[in-house]
């Protein structure tokens, strides 16, 4: 499987604006590392630039870029931003995961 993750129109927006006020490039770099919880978890930021091995897509002008190593764990995945009383936060749905944590930060496969 390698299919690229999406944004949602919440994150593209959440993105987009957070972007405009560090004036970067409206790129977000998803990555998994080991560790969190369940084995492994989801790292966010902003990207200056796209990477030859990264994998992008695109949603309202704003890209989500993804790292060749990280997309065999997350390919089909889709980013959102939710927003709570607990809290705002980035949210990965990824099909692949097999458990996950209550933070929703990590996951297993």
């Amino acid at each position: 499987m390698t299919t690229t993750p999406t944004l949602t129109d919440a994150a593209a927006t959440r993105v987009a604006a957070i972007a405009a006020k560090q004036a970067k490039p409206a790129i977000l770099r998803l990555s998994v590392e080991g560790g969190g919880c369940s084995g492994f978890q989801y790292r966010f930021g902003l990207a200056d630039t796209v990477e030859d091995d990264d994998s992008v897509s695109e949603h309202d002008g704003v890209k989500l870029v993804v790292d060749s190593v990280s997309l065999d764990l997350i390919a089909g995945s889709t980013v959102d931003f939710v927003e709570s009383l607990g809290g705002a936060a980035f949210r990965v749905e990824n099909p692949q995961a097999a458990a996950g944590c209550g933070c929703g930060s990590s996951f297993g496969i």
